[in-house]
Formats: C-alpha cells, structure tokens, sequence
C-alpha cells in the first residue's frame, strides 16, 4: 500500500510537495496521469470537509489504513504535549470525494477554486530528512489564480535551469570544482578576471571614500575567538588546526582581527572615521548535503569593512554606505531594497544608545531616498541592521550584504577606546559592512542574472578578432595591441576553424563584441564592431575603437 506524506493542497500563487513510499519510481509519464487525475477532481467540483477527531480516534485509524508515517507524527504531537503537562491533541483532516487526509487547513472551498496547476517533477527525499531514514519520492507541484501567471512562473523555472550557474561556469570555463578541496571553487583565467574586475572597481570606490585596506591571517589562535565568543557559538562551523600543543581555526570571519590593528596605537576622536577594508579570505565547516555551486561554499573572499565611529557620526556613516551600496549595484542594474532590523527583545547594551542609533539610522534611510523597509526586533543582540536586498532578471530576491551598527559587541568584547575632545577614554561604536557580500556567492548570482551575458566592462573577454585570412594576422596584431593598451580583454581567434566556426563560438562565449577583419577593414584602417545583441557599427580606426572601448568599460553600465 503506497503512504502519502506531505503538505495541505496548494493554495493560490504556491508551490507545494508530497511524499510517497511506493514499491517502484515515478515516471514523467505517472506526472502526467496524476495531473489528469486532478483536472478530473477539480472540474468535479468537490467540497473540502473538515473533519476532528479525538487523538485515539485518528491513531486507531491511521494503524487500521497502516500508515507508520502518519503514526510517528501523532506519537510526536503526544510527546510534545506530555512534555508540556497536555492531554494528546485533537486531530483535524480534510476529505475531498474519497481522498482523506491529516491537515491543519485552511483549504479553499472546493476543489473547483483550484486555479491552474503543474506538477513539476519528482526526486527523492529521506523521511524526515534523516538518510538513516526510508527513501521517499517527493513530487513538486505549483497553482496559481492565473494561467498567465502559471506561464510566467514556467517560464522563470526553465529560464533558471539555463541560467543556473554551476552549468554555465563550466560553460563559459569560469570555475570548476573538484572532490580533493570540496565545497571550495577553482577559478579559471576567465572567471579570475571577473574577479579582479569586480575587485578593482570595488577598490576604486574604496579609495574615493577614505578606506584604508589590510590584510590580516588565515590561521588564527583560539584565544581571539573565545575574546569574541565565536569559540562556544560557532566552533562546529570551524575548521580547527593543531600545532605545538596550541589550537587555531582558520578563520570564519574577520571581524575579531580588524580589532588587532585598531589597538596597535592610541586613537583619538580626530581619527575617527576609521574606515578598513579587507578582502578577508575566510574558511567555514559548511556540512557536505548543504553546499552548492558558489552560492553555498566552505572557502570564500568577502569585501568586508569595518568603520570605527563616534555616536555622532552614525547618520552620516550610514547615509554614505547607502549611497556605497546603491552606486555598485546600479553598475549591474540590480534593484535594491534596504530591510532595517531593529533592537531584539535580547539585546546588550545601553538602551538609550540604541534608540538614538536607531533614530539616526532611521533619518539616513528616510533621506536617502532608497526603498525600505522596517523590520521590527530583528536586528543582532548586539546590532540594529540593514540588509541589503536585490532583485534579479527573473525577478528572484537574494540578500547579498548587510551594514550592522554595532553597539557592544567588538567595542566591549577587544575594550576599544578612543580619547575624547576632553581627554576622557570611551567606546567607538564599529560598523560591520559588506557591499558584494562573499565574492563567490555574488559572482554566482551575476552569472545567473545575466544568463552569462556579462556587460562589457566585466565580461572577461570583452572583444575577440577574427582574422578572415593569414594574410591580415599582422593587422590584426597591430590593432589588438592598440586595444590592450588602453585596456581592453582582447582574443585573437586564429584558430584553424572556418570563420562561420568561428563566430559561433565567441557568440556561444558571449562575447559582448566581435572584430571581423578582412581585406576591406585593412583598407579602411580598422574594424567594424559587431556587438553580441546584433548592433553592426561602421568601421572606425583601432585608436577611436579604443577610446570608445575605453570610456564603455570606465562608466560601468549594464
């Protein structure tokens, strides 16, 4: 006998799953069937009936239909409320014509309030995910109010399969993975491209602003994480290393080590703005099930920075972050939408300095004319926050980076004290910031939402030439040299391929722009730049190409 397991029916605009143990695997053709069999229950229009039981009542039945799943869940209902001084619950289940079932509801009224559907595919699933558990076969399934709707949630679906990053990374021979460092990416030519790409302009925004970058060790003695707490709640998730009778880890994240250099010297109130960055090369013990493609890794660099600030100087600090984070993000054309978190029902610190570190951060918001949101008690014990939040080109939100004013934490935990305009020592408060966030995660988010078609100023080869005979290889060296010097990621296609060959493999490269060059472009001095969206331009000489090129890649558009 087949046992069902799994959530109530799918309300509107849901996705929802199932499980089942059956004595062989679903097929797409058993898709297609059960799916013929709902649109029969849903053009039969039949009621949801709520029905309750007592705990005896639904167990005696449950054992009757043998159903050892269902069981184990109201043995854990009866142990939950034993525990908490109860009697055994009650039980609810719904009944649509001869299909009964455990569920706490609601439901809409019929099954013919059901709006268009799909069932999506199916794959297995340990019971409870436990893998010392049975094996189940889950089958996923979506409704939605509207057939367009449906549609255009089909439509996203398959377009993430494309775009989906661990695909295209190897693809585009960005990255790859291997079983001897897993959970860690190994980053080809390409992809480290883009990497220094995203580095530098980082940089140079960082530079504008008055960061000052350092740089400080992987391994890292106990004894700092144990000054930060980090050892009792978060040693699992570290990877600890042993030499001479001593413990280190190395290191998960970077806040504790910024301190270090803060408290090599005296500061003074005069010193503060302190701004430091570091790409901060970080290591975490992710568990094996969990990690996936560079969105989940165990080895990752973060564009981290730590500001330490006077309490006056929040408002301001705050309000350039946000301009910070808005500026990068429009370089990629990502919406961003900013969530505040305020003070948790626990929290450390003086209750008076988080209101007034509230309200600042608050008026930042509001002046900057950002979208946001609030999100009342739910900042860090020791942090109000803003998380930083973007839509991609299929509409997906990620949360990518976060600014986290903290009151207490590193200020009381390393004693970091600044001298005053009357020569009192007192705390700074240190604000936690990442923009990109980990540089993997953030680099798999871009792959997806470009599908892979990077903007010119980041794609790794930005211009491929493709020589139509040898006799213009010399040309063609000349002006990919002229290129290259004002800057500019140039290939030399002189492969043994027809140039058909040729031009499908940059544009399966998506390379943003191609040079063909023949007889004609060696008359007219140059090249004609056929862009990756189908744009011809006239030809033009190498050196205005490069200015042009030049200036496209310095404004960073999408």
């Amino acid at each position: 006998m087949a046992e069902v397991t799994g959530s109530s029916p799918v309300p509107p605009t849901s996705t929802a799953r199932y499980d089942f143990q059956l004595d062989r695997a679903l097929t797409p053709d058993d898709l297609a069937r059960i799916e013929a069999e709902m649109a029969t229950s849903v053009a039969a229009d039949h009621q949801f009936i709520l029905a309750e039981y007592t705990f005896d009542e639904a167990r005696s039945a449950l054992v009757r239909f043998q159903q050892p799943f269902k069981i184990e869940i109201m043995d854990d209902l009866a142990s939950a409320a034993a525990t908490a001084g109860l009697p055994p619950p009650n039980v609810t289940t719904y009944q649509h014509g001869e299909f009964q079932d455990l569920c706490r509801g609601p439901h809409v009224e019929s099954t013919g309030k059901i709006g268009p559907f799909k069932l999506l595919s199916v794959a297995g699933a340990y019971w409870r995910g436990n893998s010392d558990r049975p094996m189940l076969q889950r089958i996923y399934g979506t409704a939605w109010e509207t057939q367009e709707q449906l549609d255009q949630y089909l439509w996203r679906r398959d377009e993430a399969r494309k775009r989906d990053h661990r695909k295209l990374g190897v693809a585009l021979d960005l990255f790859s993975f291997n079983e001897v460092s897993p959970g860690s990416a190994f980053w080809h030519p390409k992809g480290q491209r883009i990497w220094r790409t995203l580095e530098g302009a980082m940089r140079e925004l960082q530079d504008r602003r008055g960061y000052q970058e350092i740089s400080t060790p992987i391994v890292v003695s106990k004894r700092l994480w144990e000054q930060s707490g980090h050892w009792d709640l978060y040693r699992d998730n570290m990877f600890i290393i042993e030499s001479e009778g001593e413990e280190f880890s190395l290191k998960p994240m970077n806040c504790p080590e910024s301190t270090v250099i803060y408290r090599t010297r005296t500061r003074s109130y005069r010193d503060l703005p302190l701004r430091l960055s570091e790409y901060g090369r970080l290591h975490r013990n992710e568990l094996s099930g969990t990690l996936s493609g560079l969105t989940r890794v165990r080895h990752f660099i973060q564009d981290d920075g730590h500001i330490y600030v006077r309490p006056d100087q929040i408002e301001l600090e705050v309000a350039a972050l946000l301009e910070e984070v808005r500026e990068v993000y429009a370089w990629f054309d990502l919406p961003v939408e900013f969530v505040f978190s305020t003070k948790p029902a626990k929290a450390l610190g003086d209750p008076a300095l988080w209101e007034k570190a509230e309200l600042m951060i608050e008026k930042a918001l509001r002046d900057s004319g950002a979208k946001w949101r609030l999100n009342p008690g739910d900042g860090a014990f020791y942090a109000p926050k803003i998380d930083i939040i973007v839509r991609d080109a299929l509409g997906r939100e990620w949360q990518t980076a976060t600014v986290q004013v903290d009151l207490v934490m590193l200020p009381e935990r390393f004693d970091l004290t600044y001298t005053d305009e009357a020569g009192e020592r007192v705390r700074p408060i240190a604000i936690h910031r990442a923009i990109y966030g980990s540089l993997e995660r953030f680099i798999g988010i871009l792959v997806e939402h470009y599908g892979g078609a990077f903007p010119f100023w980041l794609a790794p080869e930005q211009v491929v030439i493709i020589p139509i005979a040898d006799r213009h290889h010399e040309f063609v060296e000349a002006g990919a040299a002229i290129l290259r010097a004002a800057g500019i990621r140039v290939t030399i296609d002189d492969s043994s391929n027809r140039m058909q060959n040729k031009i499908r493999m940059a544009q399966e490269q998506k390379v943003p722009l191609m040079l063909v060059v023949g007889d004609k472009e060696i008359e007219a001095g140059g090249a004609a730049p056929r862009w990756r969206d189908g744009t011809q331009e006239p030809a033009t000489s190498w050196e205005t190409l490069a200015t042009a090129l030049s200036a496209r890649a310095a404004a960073r558009t999408a």
